[in-house]
């Protein structure tokens, strides 16, 4: 038996998660280093994964398959395309920055106060969510995949509700109030989505009497699954609802500004750059192979809510006044052109929709730990008490504008890649869906270059004077993501080459070629 790669690139980051809550009371410093050394051990795993993946070979490759529950059907199915090996090693690279951004985050807030934060367990939260997001991009067994899409609800409860921004460290119960409504409110919309999820996996069997994505590819393929019209499209519906719930897509996207402004700001990372990508990434994965025709007969609809959430996310960022639920609100703008590229039904939306799912990642990563780094100096998150901070720390001011500009998608950073994929897809198939998507790229302008003007341009305000740069360690998270963002702005092809393959066995499921651009004869 081949060394099961797949499996132990998970197990990692759980058995570290485990260890790292195991480390004694008083040896915190020892925890942290600890659940870093797992997760860059990860990557490195997730590494030679991405390096043993062959774009031209098999659709699924390093596969895994033994029997776990007999008696339903169900198997432990593992096997990673190209659009779950990029968003794995997405995910892998991020977790590093994520523990280094937070390294004091869970600390007591006193030192010799009785209110002590479990640091342990916080970071041992990162690594478990690391581990059960890594297995959702590569498992092929729909019910394992279920296991894990509700599953990586607990650890994330627990982060956003018990360990809150900084922001608020020392104030009163109304922080603990709010931090406890955004905890809750992320698990019950989540929760409503998997429940509705838990009665289409279900439905699905008893019509394909099997979990597994392969064997239902094979039965399509020869003709022995016949599913009614009606019966595919309910069952998308649930399938897509859950999905939906967390890409978020609107009008379901309301969970998410309470969350990212409530969690520190490497949960707030963790949700948006990691986590929600398992909605976007199973919209590709299950509803367009399980449901082709399904999908089909619901992307008009879905093209709407698409382009509602680009151009309402955009408007509600331009009128915030927190920075972080600036950046919630951009994020939904951006998972609204992600879901525009994969219903437009096209291999250049597709791709532009993959590799926007990697690059926003890193842009909004870079963006929100600067800002986090940003918002622990002056302990407010809003933006009307900043300015002039490009005077005293140029390096943060530096970097924050960069990873603005990624947000709005500058070219020659790496989202004007995948914009530009997903614009062309769009106007290919939908050229009135493309027209307007375009007015979420100039709002997007609007509000990161207003943002940045009214923190980091004019007159020194109060607070900001002795306000000090970029350390040591944040220039460890910030200027990675920053040389990626650059690199893949210039040079995508390493992501492009694995994930165009994928794309095109997605377009076969649905049975969509490219519209052929129409060319008036000469006359």
């Amino acid at each position: 038996m081949s060394f099961p790669l797949l499996t132990a690139t998970a197990a990692l980051p759980a058995i570290g998660a485990i260890a790292t809550a195991a480390v004694p009371a008083a040896r915190r410093t020892a925890a942290k280093w600890l659940a870093l050394a797992v997760s860059l051990a990860t990557l490195v795993l997730a590494g030679i994964v991405f390096a043993r993946f062959e774009p031209g070979g098999e659709r699924y490759q390093l596969t895994e398959s033994h029997a776990w529950i007999k008696d339903f059907g169900v198997r432990y199915e593992l096997g990673v395309d190209g659009i779950g090996v990029a968003l794995l090693a997405l995910t892998a690279l991020l977790i590093p920055f994520v523990i280094l951004a937070g390294w004091h985050d869970a600390d007591p807030l006193e030192t010799n106060s009785s209110r002590w934060r479990p640091t342990q367990g916080f970071f041992a939260l990162i690594l478990m969510v690391e581990a059960m997001v890594i297995l959702s991009f590569v498992a092929t067994d729909v019910f394992l995949f279920y296991i894990l899409f509700e599953a990586m609800l607990i650890p994330m409860y627990f982060l956003i509700g018990g360990f809150g921004d900084r922001a608020h460290a020392g104030s009163d119960e109304n922080a603990a109030a709010q931090r406890s409504y955004a905890a809750v409110k992320f698990l019950l919309y989540n929760l409503a989505g998997g429940l509705i999820m838990l009665a289409a996996v279900i439905g699905l069997y008893v019509v394909a009497g099997s979990f597994s994505l392969s064997e239902i590819a094979e039965a399509r393929a020869n003709g022995s699954l016949d599913m009614a019209t009606s019966t595919e499209r309910w069952l998308f519906l649930g399938f897509f609802f859950a999905f939906a719930v967390k890409a978020p897509l609107w009008p379901l996207h309301t969970w998410l500004p309470n969350a990212m402004g409530e969690a520190t700001t490497p949960v707030a990372v963790l949700i948006t750059a990691v986590v929600d990508k398992v909605g976007t990434f199973a919209m590709l994965r299950f509803c367009l192979q399980l449901f082709p025709e399904a999908s089909k007969w619901a992307t008009p609809v879905i093209i709407v809510l698409a382009l509602i959430s680009i151009v309402y996310g955009a408007l509600l960022a331009v009128g915030q006044r927190d920075i972080k639920r600036l950046i919630a609100y951009a994020s939904i703008s951006h998972f609204g052109f992600i879901v525009l590229g994969i219903f437009a039904m096209t291999s250049q939306g597709q791709s532009g929709a993959t590799l926007y799912m990697v690059n926003h990642g890193l842009s909004t990563a870079a963006l929100m730990l600067v800002a986090g780094f940003l918002i622990t100096r002056r302990g407010s998150r809003l933006i009307a008490d900043y300015g002039g901070v490009q005077k005293v720390a140029p390096v943060l001011a530096g970097t924050f504008l960069i990873g603005g500009l990624a947000t709005l998608s500058l070219p020659g950073l790496a989202p004007f890649v995948s914009e530009f994929l997903v614009l062309v897809g769009v106007f290919s198939a939908y050229p009135v869906a493309g027209i307007i998507a375009t007015v979420g790229i100039v709002l997007a302008a609007l509000y990161v270059l207003v943002l940045y003007q009214r923190t980091m341009t004019g007159p020194v305000r109060e607070g900001i004077g002795g306000m000090p740069d970029l350390k040591v360690r944040e220039l460890a998270v910030a200027l990675p993501l920053i040389a990626l963002l650059i690199f893949l702005g210039v040079f995508p092809k390493p992501v492009t080459d694995v994930v165009n393959p994928a794309v095109q066995h997605t377009m076969h499921d649905v049975q969509k070629k490219d519209p052929q651009p129409e060319v008036e004869a000469a006359k």
